[in-house]
């Protein structure tokens, strides 16, 4: 019998991966706002940090990581997919170790997605000064992933709060 549960919620784990997966990618690809200097802005980490929270640091950093690195790829952004793949995961990982340790304050989704939204600013920084030879190179993407996160953190805030109060959310997610 607890061999049965144990394989119910490996399951139920696997399904809900695959589906922040395509969350991930389908909310990075669909609102698409382009910013002055390039880039785009979208919802993928709203659906990254949401993710993070729901299923936990490892789930939510696969999750996050592959559906945002796959968008990037079918945007035709692939040189960036690695980079995304491991800034994404490690936003992922962070946020929801901290959520699940503060998850009982109003305040929780505010601080973990801000820290999660400080590596993905970081991350994208260096990978571009990486990509363009010198600091300078990754610091003029600054201005738009610094928007990217304020977006993100503001959404996944919003979306956590009201996620909330839905008692079916509760029971399906008892860790939230």
């Amino acid at each position: 019998m607890e061999q049965n549960r144990v394989n119910r919620k490996g399951v139920k784990m696997l399904a809900m991966t695959a589906l922040f997966m395509a969350l991930s990618y389908v909310a990075t690809s669909i609102l698409v706002i382009p910013v002055p200097g390039g880039g785009y802005l979208n919802m993928g980490d709203t659906i990254v940090l949401l993710g993070a929270y729901l299923l936990g640091p490892a789930y939510g950093a696969v999750a996050g990581g592959v559906g945002s690195a796959l968008a990037d790829v079918m945007a035709g952004y692939g040189i960036y997919a690695p980079a995304t793949l491991i800034i994404k995961a490690l936003m992922g990982v962070l946020a929801a170790s901290q959520y699940h340790a503060l998850r009982s304050k109003r305040w929780a989704p505010v601080a973990c997605g801000a820290a999660a939204e400080v590596i993905m600013v970081c991350g994208y920084s260096l990978y571009e000064a990486f990509l363009g030879g010198s600091l300078a190179a990754g610091l003029l993407g600054l201005p738009a992933n610094l928007l990217q996160a304020a977006f993100g953190l503001i959404a996944s805030t919003l979306l956590v709060l009201a996620l909330k109060k839905s008692r079916a959310v509760r029971e399906f997610f008892p860790c939230f």
